[in-house]
C-alpha cells in the first residue's frame, strides 16, 4: 500500500537488494501473502531503471527473463552451456 498499489489484486511486488544478486518477490495467491527470494551465484539481476523512483510495470516474459538472470531488454543468455563429453 505505500507503494500506491493494491497487493491483493494479483500484482506481483520485485525488490533487488543492494549487491544486485538477491530478488524478493511479494504476491497475495488469494489466501495470504507469499515470498519467493533468489540468489544467483554469479552475475547480478539486469533491474529496469525508473527515472523518478516510480513502481515499473514489466511484462510476465521479462520477469521470467529477470528470474534467470537473462537482460531482459536483450534476451539472450549471458553464460555459455558447459559442453558435454
Amino acid at each position: 500500500e505505500g507503494l500506491g498499489r493494491d497487493p491483493h489484486a494479483g500484482e506481483i511486488f520485485c525488490f533487488r537488494g543492494r549487491r544486485g544478486d538477491l530478488v524478493k518477490i511479494l504476491w497475495h495467491d488469494g489466501v495470504g501473502m507469499s515470498l519467493y527470494l533468489k540468489r544467483l551465484e554469479t552475475g547480478k539481476f539486469i533491474w529496469p531503471a525508473s527515472g523518478s523512483g516510480e513502481a515499473v510495470q514489466i511484462s510476465t516474459a521479462q520477469l521470467g527473463y529477470l528470474l534467470e538472470g537473462i537482460d531482459w531488454r536483450n534476451p539472450r543468455w549471458t553464460q555459455r552451456p558447459a559442453k558435454v563429453g
